[in-house]
């Protein structure tokens, strides 16, 4: 073959490849994002607090432990790496797709004819071959596969990531709402015993005739609807260990916690990053985005599909009917195969449109998870900060409260006030306290959202060959 026509079918070739990489880019629409300049109105940081690793944002020790486990124990996270190496595994058969194909066969038969007034006939046969094929990709549509497959396997790769981001989140989620009831669960005890007092020294002034039987009642009154919280607290506590236990992949169990939450005051600003990093670092986003990818690939395939395909069949050996002249009778074999689709009532357009279809709902999921990562850092900016502010009304509150109950306590002694207003005071701290603890915990909680809203929670955690494989 000359060097005039070798150049002519390699510039059909490319030519053919880059129409069908025309037809992609037209039908093929990019997403319409037109991100604002900021992500929150007013905040322009330069950084984020989801740059933090999570072991140094959060810095309760039993809290990091728990992470810990439930990255290395859940079975969730464990499936998303099956996952993962599934889909390496699709995207290296893509990857080969492209490269000729070597199948070796050694037969032996004996094929015997005893045909109705013939005499019989013995045809033993015996070879040894090999046969290499290969496809040449005319339109490209081995490449978009391959494509297709590396998109794939990185979408999982993402997923893995978001997943992780999550769990983090779930985890701190599920052990501040541990601790605000530990936290709850002790205000109410210690108001058990107040409780107690309160009766004894209600039965000691009616029994001496200073005051009504009904101040009497009203203290038992206060000290059995306190003492009803604990039952209902404990069976609180109990679900929400289990909970936890689960995410880290364990049975039921009692969860190591501290006892309060972090002595440090959370901050009343947190730095939220710049739009284009928030696409960039959450893993959802890229999942999305990876996901997109795949569809587009998937149009170019089907696209190749309606145009025809060759492929080239080399098949050399040897064959003969003993052993003995078996390596004197060599056997060749080539075929040029040249399939095209001439007439199937548009089946292959058809193809060609569902995928195009399903590229647009890609798009389309692609650009709402764009704006719900937008709304979800706008919601938990506001969030954060009304519950920063609602802690430090609270704190004010509780201590207006406790004073308030040292007063009544005192104009108690002294006669000014009836029992009732002591008890109406105490019920008033105690639901300051109550609202305090819950206040800090939704704080937390707050904090939490917003890290994970930003992108935060999640580490490479992959071997050297799929990191390479991501570049």
């Amino acid at each position: 073959m000359s060097r005039k026509v070798i150049s002519g079918i390699a510039i059909v070739l490319v030519m053919m490849a880059s129409l069908a990489s025309c037809v992609v880019q037209k039908e093929c629409r990019e997403p319409e994002l037109d991100m604002p300049g900021e992500i929150v109105s007013g905040r322009n940081d330069s950084l984020a607090i989801a740059d933090m690793e999570w072991w140094k944002f959060y810095t309760d020790p039993n809290l990091q432990d728990l992470i810990r486990k439930t990255l290395e124990n859940n079975r969730d996270l464990k499936a998303s790496v099956a996952r993962i190496r599934q889909a390496m595994e699709m995207n290296r058969i893509s990857r080969m797709a492209l490269f000729p194909e070597l199948s070796g066969q050694f037969a032996a038969e004996n094929e015997t004819n005893d045909y109705y007034g013939e005499n019989e006939v013995r045809d033993p046969e015996i070879s040894a071959k090999a046969t290499l094929s290969w496809e040449v990709d005319l339109r490209g549509a081995l490449r978009w596969g391959r494509k297709k497959g590396m998109a794939q396997y990185l979408e999982t790769i993402e997923a893995q990531r978001a997943m992780q981001m999550s769990l983090v989140a779930a985890v701190a989620n599920a052990y501040f709402e541990l601790v605000a009831l530990d936290n709850e669960l002790a205000i109410v005890k210690r108001t058990l015993n107040t409780r107690k007092e309160g009766v004894s020294q209600a039965k000691i002034r009616f029994e001496g005739g200073l005051t009504s039987e009904t101040s009497y009642q009203q203290a038992q009154v206060e000290l059995a609807t306190t003492a009803s919280l604990i039952p209902e607290l404990e069976s609180e506590i109990a679900v929400k260990e289990s909970e936890i236990a689960l995410l880290a992949g364990e049975f039921p169990s009692p969860q190591k916690r501290s006892k309060d939450f972090d002595n440090t005051k959370l901050p009343s600003y947190t730095p939220i990053g710049l739009p284009s990093d928030l696409i960039l670092r959450r893993p959802d986003i890229r999942q999305a985005q990876q996901r997109l990818n795949a569809a587009k690939a998937e149009v170019g395939v089907k696209n190749a599909e309606r145009f025809p395909k060759f492929a080239i069949t080399l098949t050399g050996g040897v064959e003969d009917n003993d052993f003995k002249n078996l390596f004197r009778s060599p056997f060749s074999y080539v075929l040029g195969n040249l399939t095209t689709p001439i007439f199937n009532f548009g089946k292959n357009k058809a193809r060609l449109k569902n995928a195009i279809a399903r590229y647009d709902e890609a798009r389309f999921d692609y650009e709402k998870k764009v704006l719900t990562a937008f709304k979800e850092v706008h919601d938990a900016v506001i969030i954060y900060s009304n519950a920063h502010e609602a802690s430090e009304l609270k704190l004010n509150l509780r201590e207006a409260a406790r004073k308030y109950v040292d007063l009544a306590r005192l104009q108690y002694l002294n006669g000014v006030i009836n029992y009732l207003d002591v008890l109406d005071a105490q019920r008033k701290y105690f639901d300051a306290e109550i609202g305090l603890s819950n206040s800090i915990r939704n704080e937390y909680i707050a904090l939490v959202q917003l890290y994970k809203a930003l992108g935060g929670g999640w580490s490479p955690v992959f071997a050297a060959e799929n990191d390479e494989l991501e570049q």
